[in-house]
């Protein structure tokens, strides 16, 4: 690439972005290059947009854009059941199935000693208060599956069942639309573990 140090500069900085490598990074640089001034402009307004505007709810966790947001102040919502995920974007997964009506709660994170983040490091406290002062049923930990988010849901379910809730884990196993020979070990388990009656 070239050593025009405003695109080594732009070129440097979206390669921070997460999947982002040099060559994705220089085509990226290179197609704003070309847009027009407006269309940059644009850009930089939303950026700066997200940055002044975007809290994290006071109730979840969640981002939003007013205070509390969206979920928790939907009256269609069973407040008695609430789901705990890592990340804002774990929420739209889940929304994405159109099944849940319950609440949330966003960690913003998972348990990773190696990478420095402790219990203090999430939204845990939160968490306890809300189940703590009544009303909640069941606590339904959506962490991710892996090493961390497994540690983050054993840890959990160790701080939450003495509240007197019921705690669940969701289900994983083999994803639909693959093929059993291609599942490891773990995947298999955990599809045995996760089995229902039909």
């Amino acid at each position: 690439m070239t050593r025009i140090e405003p695109l080594v500069r732009l070129t440097g900085e979206l390669q921070k972005l997460p999947g982002i490598g040099a060559k994705s990074a220089q085509r990226l640089a290179f197609h704003l290059l070309k847009q027009s001034r407006e269309e940059a402009d644009q850009l930089c307004d939303a950026i700066r947009d997200v940055k002044e505007r975007i809290v994290h709810c006071s109730v979840c966790s969640n981002i939003t854009d007013c205070d509390p947001c969206f979920y928790c102040t939907d009256a269609g919502r069973d407040r008695r059941v609430l789901c705990v995920v890592e990340d804002p974007h774990n929420v739209d997964a889940i929304e994405k199935t159109g099944d849940f009506r319950g609440a949330y709660h966003v960690l913003m994170g998972a348990l990773s000693p190696l990478k420095g983040v402790g219990p203090d490091d999430l939204r845990i406290a939160g968490l306890l208060e809300r189940v703590g002062g009544g009303g909640v049923n069941e606590v339904i930990l959506a962490t991710n599956p892996n090493v961390e988010g497994e540690a983050t849901a054993i840890y959990l379910a160790r701080l939450l069942k003495p509240l007197g809730v019921r705690v669940s884990r969701i289900a994983m196993g083999v994803p639909v639309g693959s093929d059993l020979e291609y599942a490891d070990e773990i995947t298999m388990l955990k599809a045995m573990e996760g089995r229902r009656e039909m």
